[in-house]
């Protein structure tokens, strides 16, 4: 069957897929490896969904994401966080300005570089929380408030915030309520020796990546809808509550490891997460429906910033991955708890 005879749904499905196909090998051009981050970055951007990426410098945390920027054909702005770094320096300020017709002064609205389709907000811890919180504004409810005036933010709108882990002197953490907006959490990690060779062979060359636009602001839109028809059956969003609600430690049933090591689990935001990455990552795949495998797929991202850990959990050296990975292993899938009940009856 070709292309043109597929029902509009499929056809479109098949779009988006190739579209992702496409993206990643002209971001491949620009970035060696890194394949697990691609793919979490776009599931992130067509679930329409803001990320935080965790990684020591020099990972090409800055290089993906300009040139996710340049394939997708998007505004790019990057904010470096700094101490000093006030609200009004990323959201804009009033200028007083002249009007050469009439003479009078006024002010007028001088947007920031938040004002982009694409923010690379760099090393976020380093900023104090008012600024932190103006961004948070941006993220959540896509618009700047400046003075008695609201100004929307171009759509559509994605920030990515880096964060150093391995040197927290003079910095703000992110709290709990604020690390909650990113729809992923995600970890860049070393490359492998044969991609840290191509590494070098590719910056120190002559190799300069030709990258092409693939995608416009309007098509990207579309897609963001497109993921959210995909459908997901009952015990999909059944195992996604299961697997959320056995992050509470005060919740009755939980696994015993859980009261442990948590002393806070994930709350909602963390279960609508789960099912709208199954969904992209479905539709990235190029399936209609998503499933229980889509869900724990991107588990480690979604969860991995939403667990706060015990002083028992940091003794013993248990970060919030080994306890989501824990949590896979132990939360029972829909289909085996009701095996199960049947059995014991």
């Amino acid at each position: 069957m070709s292309a043109a005879e597929l029902p509009a749904e499929a056809r479109a499905v098949q779009e988006l897929s190739t579209a992702y196909r496409q993206l990643t090998a002209q971001i491949g051009q620009a970035v060696v490896g890194q394949q697990a981050v691609i793919e979490q970055l776009l599931i992130a951007l067509f679930g329409r969904g803001h990320c935080l990426l965790v990684g020591v410098p020099g990972l090409a945390k800055t290089l993906l994401v300009s040139t996710v920027a340049k394939v997708l054909h998007l505004s790019f702005k990057r904010i470096q966080f700094t101490p000093d770094l006030m609200p009004s320096d990323i959201t804009g300020t009033d200028i007083l300005q002249e009007d050469p017709q009439t003479g009078r002064r006024k002010f007028v609205f001088l947007p920031g570089p938040v004002f982009a389709n694409l923010v690379l907000a760099d090393e976020i811890n380093r900023t104090p929380p008012k600024t932190q919180a103006a961004l948070l504004e941006a993220m959540q409810e896509h618009h700047v408030t400046a003075g008695a005036h609201t100004f929307q933010l171009p759509q559509p709108f994605f920030v990515l915030a880096t964060q150093n882990p391995i040197e927290q002197e003079g910095t703000y953490p992110l709290p709990e309520a604020q690390l909650d907006r990113f729809m992923f959490n995600i970890v860049v990690g070393y490359p492998s020796r044969a991609e840290e060779v191509q590494i070098m062979k590719q910056t120190t060359g002559t190799h300069r990546a030709e990258l092409k636009p693939l995608l416009s602001g309007e098509q990207i839109l579309k897609m963001q809808e497109l993921v959210r028809q995909v459908v997901a059956a009952e015990h999909v969003f059944e195992y996604a509550a299961d697997l959320v609600r056995a992050t509470r430690p005060r919740d009755a049933g939980v696994p015993k490891f859980i009261p442990e090591l948590v002393a806070w689990g994930a709350g909602p935001r963390a279960a609508q997460y789960l099912i709208l990455g199954a969904k992209a990552r479905a539709i990235i795949q190029g399936r209609l429906h998503a499933t229980t495998e889509d869900v724990q797929a991107v588990a480690h991202p979604v969860l991995r910033h939403r667990l706060v850990t015990t002083f028992n959990a940091d003794a013993e050296g248990i970060t919030t991955d080994d306890i989501v990975t824990r949590l896979l292993q132990t939360v029972p899938l829909p289909q085996q708890t009701a095996a199960a009940k049947v059995k014991r009856a």
